[in-house]
């Protein structure tokens, strides 16, 4: 069961395209300082961390750790505000790139994809090791997201010992239902955006890492076709279909034991906001839908009337409530 949240876009802004396009781009904040933190991978690879630590901050404090979309980064726009937002609360923050991502570029030889999850889990271990006592929210976007609530629902019972809660922003759990979603002759411009850059970061990892295969990409292809082609068989995968079936959140989120929210818009152009309708899901998870917002707009008056950005103030309440047992 589903709770609706009260959001109203700007007037000029209720188009969910405009709040997809306009929330991407309109990014005038400098990132945040912050140290470049490597964490090797059991395969040889390495995830590159952007840690932002506030003044006075210390052993104990919060951590919020943000997980970025298809082909985003450290620098997508969503990470950079909530890491400026939350510094001066003496928040520190973790923005981790996915493979080959931001400041991991040329760090990976292999792709990243929906569901490496593990991946993420490999630098939570790393943080809990170093800072046993500091509580840490996991904040996912998009396909992070997925991401996400996929790691928490396979860790389960034992993800209360990692994490103090898990939040999900507009997340495809049911992935081939967003890729058929995309391939729309209406989001045609958000389809040929994401391959563009796909191919682009295939081409420069093959180029870089000599002992990979040769590749030939067609400019032009659909997501799916490129899952098809590429993503799945280089990901271990036997089809397309094979990799969104065992890469969707939506088959373990009944599973994930600590305090959980998710954040759909009803009118999200590629993500489906009742893709969790038909899962009976435990108290501990609280879906929240709006019936605007598009994908990661969410722009009108913040909760706060302090900006632009109703999403970053909303995240930033669920992330001190969790921070201080209040969540759920």
């Amino acid at each position: 069961m589903s709770q609706e949240l009260p959001f109203e876009p700007y007037p000029f802004l209720a188009d969910p395209h405009k709040q997809t396009i306009i929330s991407s781009m309109c990014n005038i904040i400098f990132e945040p300082q912050s140290v470049q933190k490597l964490v090797p991978l059991p395969d040889g690879d390495k995830i590159s961390l952007e840690v932002t630590t506030p003044a006075g901050w210390k052993a104990g404090d919060l951590t919020a750790f943000f997980v970025h979309g298809l082909c985003g980064s450290h620098r997508s726009p969503n990470l950079v505000r909530m890491a400026k937002k939350l510094e001066p609360l003496g928040i520190r923050t973790v923005r981790y790139n996915m493979r080959g991502c931001g400041s991991g570029r040329g760090h990976a030889r292999r792709t990243y994809h929906c569901g490496r999850s593990e991946d993420i889990f490999e630098c939570l271990k790393v943080l809990k090791k170093e800072l046993p006592d500091s509580p840490i929210i996991l904040i996912g976007f998009s396909l992070g997201g997925n991401a996400v609530l996929k790691l928490t629902g396979e860790l389960g019972g034992v993800g209360k010992h990692f994490l103090e809660g898990v939040i999900a922003v507009s997340p495809p759990v049911e992935v081939y239902s967003s890729v058929q979603m995309l391939g729309d002759p209406a989001n045609r411009m958000y389809e040929k955006y994401f391959y563009k850059r796909l191919r682009e970061e295939v081409l420069y990892r093959h180029k870089k890492f000599k002992d990979l295969p040769r590749v030939n990409l067609p400019k032009d292809l659909k997501i799916y076709e490129f899952d098809q082609l590429y993503t799945a068989p280089m990901a271990g995968f036997s089809s397309a279909i094979d990799y969104y079936n065992k890469c969707s959140a939506s088959h373990v989120v009944a599973d994930i034991a600590i305090p959980c929210k998710i954040l759909l818009a009803e009118d999200d152009p590629i993500i489906s906001a009742g893709s969790l309708d038909r899962y009976a899901l435990p108290s501990n998870i609280s879906v929240f839908k709006t019936k605007k917002g598009g994908h990661m707009g969410y722009l009108g008056n913040s909760e706060d009337n302090k900006g632009f950005y109703w999403l970053d103030s909303v995240l930033a309440d669920w992330i001190v409530a969790f921070a201080s047992r209040g969540s759920v």
